[in-house]
């Protein structure tokens, strides 16, 4: 049912061209407004390729996306103002300043000046990054340039949050703000789709996620609920490991 999601997904397939196997083969998925929703799956599963055209940057083989009940590939102005993206590279101009990133994105995005930079102070000072705001982004360690990053992709506010593995690679007081934000994001009424391996973030962060592998959804539900499903699952990556095998995906 299309009521209450705020993301319908419908029989959504993609074949590239030269390959027999989809990337996303027969996907059917509901994610509801609010959520914080966990999209799982080892390396080449169809992860990056779902939520590619999720954020309308391919076009699916067949099958039906409402987003906010806009239909994508008719719509996808409308959408593309109500989602962030935020990419597991670090999508920001190096030799600008983090002041300058935000302007110009800011601007792309139609906000007005004097809104714009309050919005940019209120960022900056939200991910402890107010006093940086005029040093480029280049200088930035990598846990700064990964609060940049998430901040480059919520500067619109949006109503849907793409992120894929925002706090790999980063210091603990980094990860620690940047969570302790999407939770209050989150309240806010942002919808999250958050990609990641660490089970243990994901497990304590979303609400609900699903299993895809070799471009299909071998399982949803609650993360808890999903573990309790089997006595000798002790956490997340015990499921996971169940539902996804061994064998290296390299």
């Amino acid at each position: 049912m299309i009521e209450n999601n705020i993301i319908y997904i419908n029989r959504l397939t993609k074949i590239y061209r030269g390959n027999d196997k989809p990337a996303v083969d027969d996907v059917s998925l509901n994610i509801k407004e609010g959520e914080v929703f966990g999209l799982l799956g080892p390396n080449g599963a169809g992860k990056s390729t779902l939520i590619n055209i999720l954020c309308g940057l391919l076009s699916p083989t067949s099958g039906q996306v409402l987003i906010h009940k806009y239909i994508l590939g008719k719509n996808n102005y409308k959408i593309k103002e109500l989602i962030g993206v935020v990419p597991q590279d670090i999508a920001l101009y190096p030799s600008l300043t983090a002041a300058e990133n935000l302007l110009i994105l800011g601007k792309i995005y139609g906000l007005k000046n004097s809104q714009l930079k309050d919005r940019i102070h209120e960022l900056l000072a939200m991910f402890g990054l107010e006093h940086n705001k005029n040093r480029r982004i280049s200088y930035f360690s990598g846990g700064m340039k990964r609060r940049m990053n998430l901040i480059a992709g919520i500067i619109h506010n949006p109503k849907i949050l793409f992120l894929d593995e925002p706090t790999v690679g980063i210091d603990v007081q980094s990860k620690k703000v940047i969570l302790d934000n999407l939770f209050e994001i989150n309240k806010t009424g942002t919808t999250i789709i958050y990609t990641s391996h660490l089970m243990e973030e994901v497990q304590k962060i979303c609400t609900r996620i699903a299993f895809i592998d070799e471009g299909k959804i071998i399982s949803e539900g609650d993360p808890t609920e999903l573990i309790k499903s089997d006595p000798s699952f002790k956490n997340l990556e015990d499921v996971y490991l169940q539902l996804t095998g061994k064998k290296l995906r390299d």
